[in-house]
């Protein structure tokens, strides 16, 4: 990949958070509504890709993983347990329902996603390959 590409791809991921982070300021989600937005990592070696986000609280049926025209979707609730007795004083922790969307590159190779999720971390992961496109929608099991 060229540098002008990755550079690209920089300035656009910067600028979708940038333009997030503008929009909650002007209008801050309620964490009483139940939305959030969980942090994630995109990492790249000469062989793969890999996205690790972290979903501390949630389990694995509560996640859900979709390929659908080069566009990985994870999506899912992460959900807010409380006794009958029990009433919320002060709320930092997120919860409700998310859902995060990433390209996936050309060269990815989408018959090698894996997806692993283990103490509140999902990790997917994909190999390079040549430039081959999938139409389908595919579900993605998480082990």
């Amino acid at each position: 990949m060229s540098n002008f590409t990755i550079d690209i791809e920089k300035q656009l991921s910067k600028l979708g958070k940038d333009i997030q982070q503008f929009v909650e300021k002007m209008a801050p989600t309620d964490v009483a509504n139940g939305h959030f937005s969980p942090d994630c990592d995109i990492i790249e070696s000469d062989s793969s890709f890999s996205i690790v986000m972290d979903l501390p609280g949630m389990k694995k049926k509560q996640i859900k993983i979709e390929l659908k025209d080069r566009v990985m979707t994870v999506s899912g609730e992460r959900e807010l347990y409380l006794e009958d007795d029990e009433n919320r004083k002060k709320s930092e922790r997120k919860f409700g329902s998310f859902s995060r969307s990433f390209a996936i590159p050309q060269f990815a190779d989408e018959a090698t996603i894996k997806a692993t999720f283990s103490s509140g971390e999902l990790r997917i992961s994909l190999k390079k390959k040549g430039s081959d496109v999938d139409d389908n929608a595919t579900s993605i099991p998480i082990s």
